[in-house]
């Protein structure tokens, strides 16, 4: 399934961050997951929202501090 990442910024932007195919096995892990890596950035899941007419997955998300 292709699965989009929206990053959603500080005032609220949102900004397409990746686009890519994800696996069963990937999809059925956020079930467990609340954080993601992706480019040497991590990122809290904020929501998530099936798109029936297109089949993708869309994923909004919000960068953690590198502190974190």
């Amino acid at each position: 399934m292709k699965v989009y990442l929206i990053e959603k910024s500080a005032d609220g932007t949102l900004i397409p961050i990746d686009e890519r195919e994800w696996d069963t096995v990937m999809i059925t892990a956020l079930e467990h997951v609340n954080y993601l890596s992706v480019n040497n950035q991590e990122y809290q899941t904020i929501e998530g929202k099936l798109n029936v007419d297109s089949g993708s997955l869309e994923l909004l998300v919000v960068k953690m501090n590198k502190d974190h």
